[in-house]
């Protein structure tokens, strides 16, 4: 059964009561009577208020679970992230390409721009995170999730070694290259995803992690979220 099938099916079990409502109204409209079509519409008006607020519920905490909320984790504490961190919801998606224990991972590049300082870190977010069970002890699924952080972690720093060649103070320029950053992130990301098949081709996921962890290396100076702006004549 599909996920937009469920969905249809719950839609029409909530508004059975609606649909019989119609068909009492179309009867008695027939025979001149209108009273019915009146309370029709004052019963359909009820129904959606109720379902509106839900629907509304039901986005928010499928988009970040409020009901069980963690704070993003910045990237310096990523050895602490087990799948217990994973605590988003999935309403309808129970599956990945077939396979039922799947997780993913969302991360963010984080900025706040003040004056000739800039600060650049990349955050975990727990509670927009999914796992199919945290009690998960499959290694190779976590360390391919927390790949997906350091990507993360390896575009902030790019960033910020980039923001450091800067020869004075431009706000927009600073978040143009905080931008172009992400945009970046966001393709290595897919790509990583593609080539290791969401960690089931295992020589791709060994190559990523061996680049990322010598990338990251590379550009250890980086590591700390501020980075200084120094004018220069």
């Amino acid at each position: 059964m599909t996920e937009n099938l469920i969905g249809i099916l719950i839609l029409v079990l909530y508004f059975s009561p609606v649909f019989y409502q119609l068909v009492i109204v179309l009867k008695e409209y027939k025979t001149g009577n209108k009273k019915p079509f009146k309370r029709f519409k004052k019963f359909l008006k009820v129904s959606f208020l109720i379902l509106i607020p839900i629907l509304i519920v039901l986005a928010l905490i499928s988009h970040t679970n409020y009901l069980n909320y963690e704070r993003p984790i910045a990237y310096d504490k990523i050895d602490e992230i087990t799948f217990k961190n994973f605590r988003g919801l999935e309403f309808f998606k129970k599956s990945l390409y077939g396979n039922k224990r799947f997780a993913y991972v969302v991360t963010t590049i984080d900025s706040k721009i003040e004056e000739n300082k800039v600060t650049v870190q990349s955050y975990f977010h727990p509670s927009r995170s999914f796992v199919y069970n945290s009690h998960s002890n499959s290694e190779e699924l976590l360390t391919h999730e927390l790949y997906h952080f350091k990507i993360t972690e390896l575009y902030t720093r790019k960033a910020k070694q980039r923001l450091s060649r800067l020869s004075q103070y431009n706000k927009s320029k600073i978040e143009e290259v905080i931008d172009q950053a992400r945009l970046e992130e966001r393709g290595y990301q897919k790509k990583y995803d593609y080539d290791t098949f969401h960690s089931y081709v295992f020589s791709e996921q060994k190559k990523y992690e061996k680049e990322v962890d010598s990338l990251l290396n590379l550009l250890s100076e980086f590591e700390k979220p501020k980075i200084s702006i120094n004018e220069k004549d």
